[in-house]
């Protein structure tokens, strides 16, 4: 596989690159030449007396510093001359095995606490995302994103299993749920509120209209179960009276917040919440009932109709820049960001929460981070990798070639002078 290729940009500047580098490596040759030429005109013209001799050791010097280092520059990438020499094309060869150096070397000298922890703390991130988030219109542009997001994950949702896993938790949660501690404690809280009471009221009014609402049903009713040799002017007057007093009994009930009878019905409300509590065997039979409720298809078919309705409204309200969960939603993300801001000790423990993070991610998961190093590179051409590292770091490498004329030609007149003196 060859490198990916890159953006125009990046292009632009490899280009630039590799100008620079044909350019070192004419130099480079360029001096190299030079000391030949020298050499050349010393063997030629020289006559072995006065200075000839030491520039002619200077040019030898020159041109064996210079191949040398030729050599070993070229070897890195590629066999010098196309000759398969031994320990030459490096790169090449070892691409791989630089992958994973590299790999390593990130790994143990950058991806560590010690190395990420300081500056991830000195990088104030919560203070920074505070000022991010209680930027003005920053709010009100998140929510709105949200809402976006929200619109778009509608597209993917599958209403059906949501709607089954929905209807299965509820059902779960429910049967899990114990029902005679929360009936109990409800039955309390309505009777210190007197709601019991009220309710009680508003069911005695409600069963009076339905009577008076249903009268010529009932009466029709007596007339049935009548025998026939009763008049019918005895029954209607037995009715008439019995109806009455029915009504007249629910209007007291209904009107007299101390009549006797709802008196029975506090202690007798009172006495059940205490049962739930004490008697297994009442607990018990609540437990059956609200089993048997949970199995009735209206229940369940109530439990399953949660999601569409649910989900309706939120997509509403979300689509709506006006709506509550907007206003919400924006109002909590302002808040949060002057929190992070102003409150130090929020701002310590948002740090506390980087750092252990940071140090889970790093503990776990470096191997997986350098590894995308090692594989990128396994993945890369030889030549190609050979060709771009040379890019990289050829031009600087021409520098070795350069200091090696020169020093090898200054040390070529060291050491002819010095054999001249012993």
């Amino acid at each position: 596989m060859t490198v990916p290729a890159t953006g125009s940009a990046e292009a632009d500047g490899r280009d630039q690159r590799r100008s620079a580098l044909l350019r070192m490596k004419l130099i480079a040759t360029g001096g190299l030449l030079i000391a030949a030429a020298v050499f050349v005109v010393c063997v030629v013209v020289g006559d072995g007396h006065g200075g000839w001799p030491f520039v002619q050791a200077a040019s030898e010097a020159a041109m064996v510093g210079g191949l040398a280092d030729w050599f070993a520059v070229t070897a890195l990438f590629r066999h010098p001359l196309g000759l398969p020499i031994p320990h030459t094309a490096i790169i090449p060869r070892k691409k791989d095995q630089i992958g994973d150096s590299l790999g390593d070397f990130v790994q143990q000298n950058f991806l560590t606490a010690e190395v990420i922890g300081p500056r991830v703390a000195a990088m104030g991130i919560p203070r920074r995302a505070g000022e991010w988030l209680a930027a003005p219109g920053r709010a009100e542009g998140l929510a709105a994103e949200l809402g976006n997001l929200l619109a778009g994950a509608n597209t993917v949702l599958a209403d059906d299993e949501i709607r089954a896993a929905i209807e299965a938790f509820a059902d779960a949660q429910l049967r899990k749920l114990p029902a005679a501690p929360v009936v109990s404690r409800v039955i309390e809280l309505a009777v210190e509120g007197n709601q019991h009471q009220i309710l009680l009221g508003h069911g005695l009014s409600g069963l009076g209209r339905f009577l008076e609402d249903n009268r010529e049903l009932f009466r029709e009713r007596l007339a049935e179960e009548s025998p026939e040799w009763v008049p019918e002017w005895v029954d209607d007057r037995l009715f008439n009276r019995l109806f009455s007093g029915v009504q007249k009994f629910l209007a007291d009930v209904a009107g007299d917040p101390d009549h006797p009878l709802r008196k029975q019905f506090d202690e007798q409300l009172t006495a059940y919440a205490v049962r739930l509590k004490t008697d297994p065997d009442a607990a018990a039979g609540l437990e059956r009932w609200k089993a048997e409720l949970l199995e009735h298809p209206a229940v369940r078919n109530a439990l399953s109709s949660l999601w569409l309705p649910l989900k309706q409204a939120v997509l509403t309200a979300a689509a709506d820049p006006d709506s509550e969960l907007r206003r919400v939603v924006a109002s909590v993300i302002r808040q949060s960001g002057l929190s992070l801001v102003q409150d130090r000790r929020l701002q310590a423990k948002v740090d506390g929460w980087v750092e252990v993070v940071m140090s889970h991610v790093l503990s776990n998961y470096s191997q997986d981070i350098t590894d995308v190093i090692s594989q990128t590179v396994q993945r890369w051409d030889a030549e190609s990798t050979s060709r771009l590292i040379e890019l990289q770091v050829g031009r600087d490498l021409q520098f070795i070639r350069i200091n090696g004329t020169v020093v090898g030609s200054l040390v070529g007149v060291v050491i002819y002078s010095l054999s001249r003196l012993l």
